[in-house]
């Protein structure tokens, strides 16, 4: 609850995302967010911007032939509630961001009803919230009404620094986190507090154990300020509290910012899907009307029509015809490329087919279809066409060979050749790399790594240049250099994993490609 209170007692935090299903607990939090805040406005992530931002009163305004707006609920009142944010979309995310922008005194309470880990608000808008609170295990006998006095702390520019500095540590990236930090500090007067409530939903990485034990001048000086706490008691607090699997949970996220999460691609259409805002258009090419979104943009201009053609009646241009426009996803390929050369083929493909196996039970209720393409010898093989059946892609796994060379651009090219031909069918395909990066076979068939390692980043940049997303795993026992400027060139996430078993390469795979 001391969140709720730092939040209600200090404008310029913009808000906090609460993690809960539906629950005694998180009808007690509610509670609780209505006595702090009194009146707050309720919002759904399928309101359309007329409701929310305000727009025409399309009912008043062709009735009085005179412009009348009705304003939206984002300019009521100073505190929302966006039920459902994991299905907020990226674009209600920016618009939530301008109105917090817009107003200082504006606050936003997120709820996350994500049933998995992967399923969460956008990022941008988790970026921008300064708190982030998880109900999920907290017992109803936890939720109290506990009243805090919170007294303004002033801070100074060396609070600021060590702030910055434990920000640092844990990895965290984004501006706006030390600022919340900071607010953080002046309201509760304790910096493992702020840090705790601020940062630690943000790290990216567990904070490194170092000496940085101040020279003795220095330490003359830290004595004159007790209140000042060190980093080390601060950062092993928080390194309590930071979970056993971080890592695995959100680097692969990290190394994928800005590049799409490998879902099935959105394609527009006119006849089916997801519902968009209606675009001015024309008729001829088959689209259907937009009745409300077409009087709406008639309507300002009804007064000066009526006056020009001398008719008492309702004047429809050809601008201002809309359309409707919907968007649906196609379905989405993984497809597998392995590394079968070496001795090593034995684990890694093990490893390989128990985290196919592990996919494709998610595939069924994600629509996905998975393809396994194995590379050794001279060649690369295409061992399984795209599927979703469990029995044969078992079957196609206990026969996967192993042994002979590495010929990473053929892989590379027969990966490129299957996305093609699942493009060609609707599917929007992710190739998943599994290999240690140690090519030696030419496109040709050859021995020569310079001319392998050479072929690999042109079959790397032909991937890239058709647009089909990757990801690179390195399974070598320590990163590989060539590997990682591989991934570089594909745009690809590069994510070493030496000696990962099939839980954590399929979890690795499911955090990157948001499975």
């Amino acid at each position: 609850m001391l969140a709720l209170h730092v939040l209600a007692q200090n404008s310029g935090l913009d808000g906090m995302v609460v993690r809960a299903r539906s629950s005694p607990v998180r009808d007690a939090f509610m509670t609780a967010v209505n006595e702090h805040f009194g009146s707050v406005t309720r919002l759904h992530p399928l309101m359309s911007d007329d409701v929310l931002l305000g727009g025409i009163d399309l009912t008043t305004t062709l009735a009085s032939g005179s412009l009348v707006e009705k304003p939206g609920l984002l300019t009521a009142g100073n505190t929302f509630v966006l039920a459902m944010g994991e299905r907020c979309t990226v674009g209600l995310a920016a618009r939530l961001g301008c109105v917090l922008d817009q107003d200082p005194t504006k606050r936003l309470i997120v709820l996350d009803e994500g049933a998995t880990p992967d399923e969460t608000a956008p990022a941008n808008l988790l970026e921008r919230l300064a708190f982030n609170i998880d109900l999920t295990e907290v017992g109803i006998g936890d939720v109290s009404s506990v009243s805090y006095t919170l007294n303004q702390t002033k801070t100074s520019d060396d609070d600021l620094h060590q702030i910055i500095a434990i920000a640092n540590q844990l990895g965290v990236a984004s501006l706006r986190a030390p600022a919340f930090a900071l607010k953080a500090l002046r309201a509760t007067g304790d910096l493992e507090t702020a840090a705790q409530l601020t940062l630690v939903h943000r790290a990216t990485q567990f904070p490194q154990e170092t000496d940085d034990s101040p020279a003795p001048e220095q330490s003359a000086e830290r004595q004159q300020t007790p209140t000042e706490i060190p980093d080390d008691l601060v950062l092993d607090a928080i390194r309590a509290m930071l979970p056993d699997d971080l890592l695995d949970r959100i680097a692969a996220q990290k190394a994928l910012a800005g590049q799409g999460n490998g879902s099935g691609a959105a394609r527009k259409s006119n006849r089916r899907g997801r519902p968009l805002p209606a675009r001015q258009g024309r008729l001829s090419d088959g689209a259907r009307i937009d009745l409300i979104g077409t009087l709406r943009s008639a309507a300002p201009w009804q007064t000066i029509r009526r006056q020009m053609t001398g008719r008492d009646r309702l004047h429809i241009r050809q601008s201002d015809i809309h359309v409707k426009r919907y968007e649906n996803r196609s379905d989405r390929l993984l497809i597998f490329a392995v590394d079968a050369s070496g001795s090593a083929a034995i684990a890694r493909l093990a490893e390989a087919k128990g985290a196919i196996e592990l996919l494709l039970s998610q595939a069924y209720a994600r629509r996905d279809h998975v393809s396994l393409i194995a590379f050794r010898g001279t060649t690369a093989e295409l061992l399984l066409p795209p599927t979703r059946s469990l029995v044969q892609t078992k079957r196609r796994l206990a026969a996967l060979p192993g042994g002979g060379g590495t010929p990473l651009a053929a892989g590379l090219q027969e990966s490129l050749m299957q996305a093609l031909h699942a493009k060609q069918k609707g599917l929007t395909p992710t190739v998943v790399m599994l290999t240690d990066g140690r090519a030696n076979i030419a496109l040709d068939g050859t021995t020569n790594r310079q001319q392998a390692a050479q072929d690999a980043q042109d079959m790397a940049i032909a991937v890239r240049s058709h647009g089909v997303e990757s990801l690179v795993i390195d399974t070598g026992n320590r990163p590989e250099a060539m590997l990682k400027h591989l991934a570089s060139t594909l745009g690809a996430a590069y994510l070493p994993l030496p000696r990962a078993d099939a839980h954590r390469l399929s979890g690795a795979v499911s955090a990157a490609l948001d499975v």
